[in-house]
């Protein structure tokens, strides 16, 4: 059953963690303090949208004149997202899918992590995904008051202590569902309903971000302004993205860690047209 969590501007939205939300308001401050740029009129496309902070927040940005493409494949987070758009920015130029942006379209299985609905992924690495959420916990989360008892708990436990700690109640937390979702390609969407332009494409997909930007087609790149992807370098993923990113006339402006992901191989690139 979903919670709900007042954000510092005022709003009210419902989640699936409490913990996730002041969590991913940092991440969303950090990419307004990179340099992302939105202006009333401007059309976003927020891929893995979550429960709509993001969105809510460029909304709250463009002063709500903004045209929104949302697209959160996991149902039970979609509903959370789509509640959270209806109570807080809901209209015509808001628009929300149920299903995920690829390289190309199908349904394929992702892992729905209940406990901690962020990390939810088509491409599922219970070492991987364990160890960003040891991160998070160990950097982050222990000190926040909307974290679970016993992780607050655990900033009074000596420094040694704690990994072990920590992994052990993980591994025990992070037990994942099998759900079927909808994909399809972003070049879809540009051809059914007409868009000219998209001014910020933010991507955070957990790991399928390089299947996003390949399902864009050679004509639709030059209708990008300006991207903020999340980016798991593996795999030499970091080179191949910024290689693609050049190929279709986009310059990298920063490449950032966000706050939350200390000492991960999780990053923020934020490119423009040049």
């Amino acid at each position: 059953m979903a919670a709900t969590v007042s954000l510092p501007n005022g709003m009210t939205v419902a989640c699936l963690q409490k913990y996730e939300v002041p969590l991913i308001n940092m991440e969303i401050e950090s990419y307004f303090a990179g340099g992302l740029r939105v202006q009333p009129g401007d059309t976003v496309f927020d891929v893995g949208a979550n429960i709509g902070l993001f969105s809510l927040a460029a909304y709250a940005h463009c002063a709500g004149n903004l045209r929104l493409y949302a697209f959160e494949p996991v149902r039970p987070i979609f509903e959370v997202l789509d509640a959270n758009v209806r109570r807080n920015a809901s209209g015509p130029q808001f628009q929300l899918f149920n299903f995920g942006l690829s390289d190309r379209a199908g349904s394929v299985p992702f892992a729905y992590y209940p406990r901690a609905p962020v990390l939810s992924t088509a491409y599922a690495d219970e070492a991987a995904d364990l160890q960003v959420m040891e991160s998070v916990v160990l950097n982050n989360l222990i000190h926040l008051e909307v974290a679970p008892l016993p992780l607050r708990c655990l900033r009074w436990v000596p420094e040694p202590l704690r990994v072990p700690l920590v992994r052990h109640g993980l591994e025990r937390a992070l037990q994942a569902e099998t759900v079927i979702c909808e994909l399809r390609t972003l070049s879809q969407i540009v051809a059914e309903h007409a868009i000219e332009r998209i001014d910020l494409l933010k991507i955070d997909v957990e790991k399928a971000e390089l299947d996003v930007l390949r399902g864009i087609a050679a004509a639709d790149w030059r209708k990008i302004r300006q991207l903020a992807v999340e980016l798991h370098d593996v795999g030499d993923r970091l080179s191949t993205i910024r290689a693609l990113l050049r190929d279709h006339g986009m310059t990298e402006v920063a490449l950032e860690q966000p706050p939350t992901l200390k000492h991960s191989n999780i990053y923020t690139l934020f490119a423009l047209r040049r």
